[in-house]
C-alpha cells in the first residue's frame, strides 16, 4: 500500500469516528430533553414505563383513578316521625355508615295511618320498623315478614298517671279511666291477667288534655316521650312500663321480607350491620346526632330529643344487649309472646318462630 493510500484510509476512519461520536452526543441530548423532570435521562424505555405506571399523579389523591363502586339504593320506613327512638338509624345516615356499607339510604318517616308492614310487603320499601307482635300478626295474615334486629330490648310503651296517685301495680288501674287504643294486644293481655273488670276504657286520640284535667286518669304513652311533654306543662307524672306486666314484645325492631333475605342477603347484612353501628354510636354521641334528627322533624325540640336519648339507654343497651349486643333477640322471648297472643285468641294458630326472626345478620362480636 502506498503512503498516499494509507493517508486516505486514516482520514476516512477519523471522519467516521468523529461522525459516530457526534451521533451519540446528539442522541444523549435528545434523551435529556425528553426525560420527565426529576428522572435520569439514562433510563431505558422499559424503566421509564415502569416508573410512570407505578407513580401517583402529584395533584390527585390516592385511588382517584379507581372506578367508584355504585351504591345500592334502598329505603327504610320508621314507625313514626323522626325522633330519638330512631337515633341509631339517623346516626348511621349522618356518619356515613350506610354509605360505607355500599348503601344509598333513604329514611322515610311513618305516622298516623301509615303501615310499615304493608309498605315493606308491597316492595315500596326494603326495610321497616315496628313491634314484635306486628310481625306475628303479619305472618298470620300471610305476609312473610322477618325481624332482623330487635332494637328495644324492653319496649318503651307505658301507662302514665299523675304522680302521687296510689298506683303501684297494674291491679290498681281498676276504677280509673284509662285512655288506650282499642284492641291493642298489651291492653288485652293486662285486662285478662290483672282482672281489670272495673276499668273505664276510654279511646286514646293522641291528645293529653283529658288526662291533664283528670288527676285520677291513666293514659297510654311512651316513657321516652310523654313524661317530658308533661314536665314542660308543669304536670308531674309517673308510669308503669308495659313490659313489667309480663307482656314484652321487642320494640322498634327492624324487619324485611323472606324473599328479600333470600335474594339479597348481602344487602340485608350491610343494612343491619350499619344500623347497629349507628346505634352503638348514638349511645354516647346523641348530642351530635339529635340536631340531624331535628332537621327531619323540625317540630321536635332538642330538649325533648335529649330527654328521650337518655331515657332509652337502659331499654336499648341493657338486658340481653349487654351480653349479646344491640339488636339481639331470643327464641324464648318470641315463643312466650306467641303463646300470650294465642291465649288471647289474637293468634289463631301457632307459628314456627324460627321463621319469624333471625340474628344471622347482626355484627359478630
Amino acid at each position: 500500500m502506498t503512503t498516499t493510500t494509507k493517508r486516505n484510509t486514516r482520514g476516512r476512519l477519523l471522519a467516521l469516528t468523529f461522525l459516530g461520536i457526534l451521533l451519540i452526543l446528539l442522541a444523549a441530548a435528545c434523551g435529556s430533553k425528553d426525560a420527565p423532570a426529576g428522572t435520569a435521562s439514562g433510563n431505558t424505555p422499559a424503566e421509564e414505563t415502569e416508573t410512570s405506571a407505578g407513580a401517583e399523579p402529584a395533584d390527585e389523591p390516592a385511588g382517584a383513578g379507581e372506578e367508584k363502586k355504585e351504591l345500592v339504593k334502598i329505603t327504610q320506613i320508621t314507625n313514626w316521625f323522626a325522633q330519638a327512638e330512631h337515633g341509631g338509624q339517623y346516626a348511621a345516615l349522618l356518619k356515613g355508615f350506610y354509605e360505607e356499607a355500599g348503601l344509598d339510604m333513604e329514611i322515610q318517616s311513618g305516622g298516623p295511618g301509615i303501615s310499615a308492614t304493608q309498605i315493606v310487603a308491597s316492595g315500596r320499601a326494603q326495610f321497616g320498623m315496628g313491634q314484635a307482635d306486628e310481625i306475628l300478626f303479619a305472618r298470620q295474615n300471610g305476609i312473610p315478614l322477618v325481624a332482623i334486629a330487635g332494637i328495644f330490648q324492653k319496649n318503651p310503651q307505658a301507662l302514665m298517671f299523675h304522680k302521687g296517685e296510689p298506683i303501684d301495680s297494674f291491679d290498681d288501674l281498676n276504677g280509673r279511666k284509662v285512655y288506650v287504643g282499642s284492641g291493642v294486644a298489651y291492653w288485652e293481655y293486662m285486662k285478662k291477667k290483672y282482672n281489670l273488670t272495673d276499668v273505664i276504657e276510654m279511646k286514646y286520640t293522641g291528645s293529653l288534655a283529658e288526662f291533664v284535667n283528670d288527676k285520677t286518669a291513666v293514659t297510654q304513652s311512651y316513657m321516652t316521650s310523654e313524661p317530658f311533654t308533661m314536665q314542660q306543662e308543669g304536670v308531674e307524672v309517673d308510669w308503669l312500663l308495659n313490659a313489667d306486666s309480663g307482656y314484652m314484645p321487642y320494640g322498634n325492631l327492624l324487619f324485611t321480607t323472606e324473599q328479600y333475605i333470600k335474594e339479597h342477603p348481602d344487602i340485608v347484612r350491610a343494612y343491619v350491620e350499619a344500623s347497629i353501628k349507628g346505634w352503638n354510636y348514638y349511645k354516647d354521641h346523641y348530642d351530635e346526632i339529635n340536631p340531624f334528627i331535628q332537621e327531619h322533624n323540625p317540630d321536635m325540640p332538642l330538649e325533648k330529643l335529649e330527654y328521650s336519648a337518655q331515657a332509652l339507654q337502659p331499654l336499648v343497651y341493657g338486658f340481653d344487649a349487654e351480653e349479646y349486643g344491640v339488636g339481639y333477640m331470643s327464641q324464648g322471648r318470641w315463643e312466650t309472646l306467641m303463646d300470650q297472643l294465642l291465649d288471647l285468641d289474637l293468634l289463631k294458630e301457632p307459628i314456627d318462630v324460627s321463621t319469624v326472626f333471625t340474628n344471622e345478620f347482626l355484627p359478630k362480636e
